[in-house]
């Protein structure tokens, strides 16, 4: 997949996780079931150990209240064509 479309499909995502402010009360209970499903198309969007990882990460952050408003998908984008690839040479 483009990596560009993973991009919009990650922001899209991410939107989604969003709605449940836009209920007060019943937003949480929508999280409830965002949760696993945020996990499981992390893990398709994102593949290997990584993608794990961030499911993990996904679905910790959906069912905690309060904490939900943190991009996940776009921050794994991110790391994964952003930051990934990138060596840190520090001269001591």
């Amino acid at each position: 997949m483009n990596k560009y479309k993973k991009l919009a499909l990650s922001i899209f995502f991410d939107a989604i996780g969003y709605i449940s402010f836009l209920i007060p009360g019943i937003g949480e209970i929508t999280d409830v079931v965002w949760a696993p499903a945020s996990a499981w198309l992390m893990t398709k969007l994102y593949k290997g150990k990584t993608g794990k990882i961030a499911a993990a990460i996904s679905f910790i952050e959906e069912v905690m209240p309060g904490i939900d408003v943190i991009p996940t998908f776009t921050l794994m984008w991110l790391y994964t064509y952003i930051f990934k690839g990138k060596e840190t040479i520090i001269d001591i």
